[in-house]
């Protein structure tokens, strides 16, 4: 049948690029002891933009994973199956250590090497990163219990995917999931009514019902429940030593508004089988290590969200023809695509500088230990509140495009609100910030000498600085004002490390609207002057 017209002035896909050629990540990737890994980083980044793992992420989301309670003869067999793509989105993942490759290195900048590789890898499917996160985050809560760890540690950290409900000391290696939230306590878990039963054996008996248990499918679980001296923390595999099945029941799986390839499920402990992590009534203590953990995983997730948003919007607008020349060279449209790639390089130097922080603390600095404690929680509240409102914007440079599945923004836009809910919502993690600053004073300081690295570089800056000391003088209504505190801080902080290790027009530009008031409420309304050349050009995709 012939045409009825020539198709033109459609934008082409954007895949075979380096998603990790991107500059704000490889400056970070070297500056905090890490440059040893770019060479599997870059090699990484070529698979991730390639059009064969593009396509593999998009039929994950496209077709979820499925509950089957039970098989053809009625057995309970509570099995989810995933898209076959899932299997090969988590084996990359796994053989490239992103899972838990730092617990078994020794090597200095081996958890920034992980946070670029995840930041690189997830903006694939962001879904399976669930539980490479949680494995990551549940070694040093492991740790806490030594018997445990040297029986699951060395699986937990193996880099082979190995798939398959077995016990667990029969595969060649182990994901993680957790299991917290209940219905009538959200984040209050300590509102928490799972009971765990001691046994004689030393295992606790354990039966109640949990709201949310990310990847059903794991093999072992960490979970919440009201053991005789108090909240504690519990090891639940899902097949038990002598080969038979916990007493896990998957009740349903979410129907979420994204990260739609992950199964998140209720499940109910009908008498499961659990070892104790950590001391009984120490359960909150014992997990936070896990949280803390993931709560990073947010903040490079949603940065990673917003470089994809930022690569994505950059590509159509230097192919989409209009009014007689490309979007690019519009004048409108480069503010708003360099505002765009300002939040995305400032979230980006902000995760890296956090993963450093997090291998120095391990390290034994002290000083870099309470940084990350108050750094971690400050940015998780202000990276993960901004990406929805970054995404939105930049499937709008997209136009009609943007909005129909096939261009992807549609699934980055429904991921983006997930990094600001999971571990805490907004008013969770700004009051985490406060609380943090209360029983670690030192935390305080940390912060303040971490920002005041840049003090005289900019005047605008020093006076934020001096703002966020006043802000703090002040404990009047202070949680009332937790979120305007707590924002300021986290900019502060980004415009600290812009200016001392960022771009020149980055920072200025970063500095003048977000700090001294110069722009307006929406993304592209950055004062006159800025040098968007420079900015864009530090976001381009990377072609080899």
């Amino acid at each position: 049948m012939p045409s009825t017209h020539e198709v033109t002035n459609q934008v082409p896909p954007l895949a075979g690029h380096d998603i990790a050629g991107y500059p704000a990540l490889l400056e970070g990737l070297h500056r905090e002891g890490a440059g040893a890994a770019e060479p599997e980083l870059r090699e990484l980044g070529t698979r991730a933009g390639s059009a064969e793992v593009q396509d593999w992420a998009r039929l994950v989301e496209a077709y979820p994973p499925k509950l089957r309670t039970h098989d053809r003869y009625g057995h309970r067999i509570d099995e989810v199956e995933f898209h076959p793509h899932w299997h090969d989105l988590m084996t990359v993942a796994v053989e490239h250590g992103i899972h838990a490759a730092p617990w078994r290195s020794a090597e200095p900048g081996a958890h920034v090497a992980r946070a670029a590789k995840m930041f690189v890898w997830g903006q694939t499917d962001p879904g399976h990163l669930c539980p490479i996160s949680m494995t990551y985050a549940a070694v040093p809560a492991l740790r806490t219990s030594p018997e445990l760890a040297s029986k699951f540690e060395a699986l937990l950290s193996s880099p082979v995917y190995d798939f398959g409900l077995r016990e667990p000391s029969t595969k060649r290696g182990l994901i993680a999931g957790m299991s917290m939230t209940e219905k009538q306590g959200g984040s209050d878990v300590r509102a928490n009514t799972t009971r765990a039963t001691p046994n004689a054996d030393g295992t606790y008996t354990i039966v109640g019902h949990k709201w949310f248990t990310s990847a059903p499918m794991s093999d072992v679980f960490l979970t919440l429940a009201q053991a005789p001296n108090g909240l504690s923390c519990f090891l639940l595999p899902r097949v038990l030593p002598d080969g038979s099945r916990n007493a896990l029941r998957l009740q349903r799986l979410k129907d979420k508004l994204g990260n739609r390839s992950n199964a998140s499920s209720e499940i109910e402990y009908d008498d499961a089988i659990g070892w104790l992590v950590g001391e009984e009534g120490r359960g909150v203590q014992t997990i936070i290590q896990m949280v803390n953990l993931t709560r990073l995983d947010c903040t490079i997730a949603s940065s990673a969200g917003m470089h994809l948003g930022v690569t994505q919007a950059l590509h159509h607008a230097m192919h989409r023809k209009t009014f007689g020349t490309t979007l690019i060279d519009q004048p409108l449209m480069r503010n708003v695509l360099a505002d765009l790639a300002i939040e995305a390089e400032a979230a980006t130097l902000t995760s890296m500088r956090l993963a450093g922080a997090v291998d120095r603390a391990l390290g034994g600095d002290e000083q870099e230990a309470a940084f990350r404690r108050i750094g971690i929680a400050v940015s998780k509240y202000w990276i993960c509140k901004r990406a929805p409102m970054h995404a939105g914007e930049a499937l709008e440079c997209l136009g009609g495009n943007g909005y129909v599945e096939e261009s992807g923004m549609p699934r980055l836009y429904r991921e983006a609100p997930l990094p600001s809910i999971w571990e805490g919502s907004g008013n969770v993690a700004a009051l985490d910030a406060l609380r943090a600053m209360a029983k670690q004073p030192d935390t305080v300081q940390a912060y303040f000498r971490e920002v005041e690295l840049a003090a005289g570089a900019d005047a605008r800056l020093d006076t934020a600085v001096a703002q966020v000391r006043k802000e703090l003088s002040d404990l009047d209504d202070i949680q009332y004002r937790a979120r305007r505190v707590v924002e300021l801080m986290a900019l502060v902080l980004q415009a600290s490390l812009l200016h001392r290790h960022g771009n020149a027009a980055v920072a200025d530009a970063f500095t003048a609207s977000r700090l001294d008031g110069d722009s307006g409420h929406a993304f592209g309304t950055l004062p006159a002057g800025v040098d968007t050349e420079a900015i864009l050009e530090r976001a381009r995709p990377v072609f080899s």
